[in-house]
């Protein structure tokens, strides 16, 4: 899809894109808060008193952090993410389709790509990787609270172990994730919306699908990136 490298050639929407990127990043801020502070701290609970059966409770926070560095966090915020941010994209697109400013833009010469489908793409590609490291930070703490003032382990082990995991293999594969997870999301949300069809039953059907697909395909390309990264890193499976 063009609509990323459309911030290359004029003329270039800065302020739609600043709008797109505040509704996206400082909009969803709370939900990502929420969501990323009690995954954190129901993954510490579960895995500490898995590991305390096994007398390994001290490692809790090296696993809590691997396991919300390159999988949870990045899946679960992209999926708080096309919720939220993909739904409304889709559900904005298709209104502006039925209701024909879509088409008015068309007259007056506005390419509705660059107009209406960059600055959100460009928008979900920034903002979702921010929010992931935002997310990683809260649900790190949430396991440390956890860890330590329910289950009673070492304040500086736990952040020593964090310390240690946080190395270039797991930090890459976290980060790496969130950006074409934000681009799957806007691209599928915008494809969808402004193919809306039908009348209001047509946008329902438009904010549901763009929401179903961008789950679907952020759970394959999860896999297929871990795949990926592993091979490259040189880790076997």
């Amino acid at each position: 899809m063009k609509a990323p490298f459309a911030i290359f050639s004029r003329p270039v929407y800065w302020k739609d894109i600043l709008e797109q990127m505040d509704y996206a990043g400082a909009g969803s801020f709370l939900i990502v808060f929420l969501v990323s502070l009690f995954i954190g701290m129901a993954l510490s609970l579960q895995i500490s008193a898995e590991l305390s059966a096994l007398g390994l409770k001290m490692y809790t926070g090296k696993i809590v952090g691997v396991s919300i560095i390159r999988e949870i966090g990045p899946v679960a915020i992209a999926l708080s993410f096309a919720g939220r941010v993909g739904s409304g994209m889709a559900s904005e697109l298709g209104s502006m389709v039925l209701g024909h400013q879509v088409d008015i833009l068309k007259v007056f010469g506005v390419d509705p790509v660059k107009k209406l489908v960059t600055p959100r793409v460009i928008s979900a590609i920034v903002m979702l990787p921010v929010l992931t490291i935002i997310g990683d930070a809260v649900s790190l703490i949430g396991g440390y609270f956890i860890a330590v003032f329910v289950s009673h382990q070492s304040s500086p082990f736990y952040w020593s172990q964090i310390r240690e995991i946080l190395d270039f293999e797991n930090v890459f594969s976290g980060v790496v994730k969130p950006f074409i997870f934000g681009y799957l999301i806007a691209t599928i949300s915008c494809y969808l919306g402004l193919s809306t069809t039908g009348g209001a039953r047509g946008l329902r059907k438009t904010t549901t699908l763009s929401v179903v697909l961008s789950t679907i395909f952020i759970i394959i390309t999860d896999f297929v990136l871990t795949k990926i990264l592993l091979l490259l890193m040189g880790m076997s499976v």
